[in-house]
């Protein structure tokens, strides 16, 4: 049975990888993620390539081999559908939700996750958008741009919200941006790098090109609303 740790760092190395998840990730992008020396990321990972879940050159970087990507969709699977459980059912608090499930997702069983998978209605997306691999260890991925890229005109619906700290999720929350909700880009300035949005409230809201880009979005019409 993998050790908390090891599952943290397979699913980390996953979520660097994507949208390629095949591809190298940099052990000092991983010290990063993970707030670890770099030294300690090396460490891990040799004990990961040991274990058959990663491929790992130290001039390269590290990338899951077909065991370590399986293990790195449980995890995201119970994470995420944890997340959803949270918010549905506890009413937790939609920005907060994340340190939550980081503990509960090691403990929570198999046998109960598809108990909350089957009461929740098999969710296709966390509460933030982001998919939920199925039972299968299958994801389905949509055609999703960043909002940041949409020009003047686009009406857009918000589909996932990429940086989830709590205070960039507060954000969110408090402005309406929240994954399901309808917009339309209205202006952008790439001098100013700021993107203005027309909110299916009536509302305008004005974002810096910094936090559009961690917006990702479907486009609804390309035609002027």
């Amino acid at each position: 049975m993998a050790t908390t740790t090891v599952e943290n760092y397979v699913k980390r190395i996953y979520l660097l990888a994507e949208p390629e998840t095949d591809a190298f990730v940099s052990p000092g992008a991983l010290a990063a993620e993970m707030s670890v020396s770099p030294g300690t990321v090396t460490t891990m990972l040799k004990g990961l390539a040991k274990a058959g879940l990663a491929e790992y050159e130290p001039r390269t970087g590290v990338r899951l081999t077909a065991g370590g990507e399986t293990l790195a969709l449980r995890m995201l699977r119970k994470h995420r559908l944890v997340e959803m459980f949270l918010v549905s059912v506890l009413k937790l608090d939609w920005a907060e939700i994340n340190e939550e499930a980081e503990l509960l997702e090691h403990a929570v069983s198999d046998r109960l996750l598809e108990k909350i998978d089957a009461f929740l209605g098999s969710p296709a997306h966390d509460p933030h958008g982001d998919p939920i691999p199925t039972a299968g260890g299958k994801i389905v991925r949509r055609n999703l741009v960043r909002l940041a890229g949409c020009e003047p005109g686009k009406r857009v619906r918000i589909a996932c919200i990429r940086r989830q700290d709590a205070p960039f999720l507060r954000y969110i929350l408090d402005n309406g941006l929240t994954p399901g909700e309808y917009a339309r880009v209205v202006a952008t300035d790439t001098e100013a790098d700021v993107l203005r949005l027309s909110l299916a409230n009536g509302t305008e809201l004005t974002l810096g090109g910094k936090a559009a880009a961690e917006i990702e979005v479907e486009v609804i019409s390309g035609k002027r609303a």
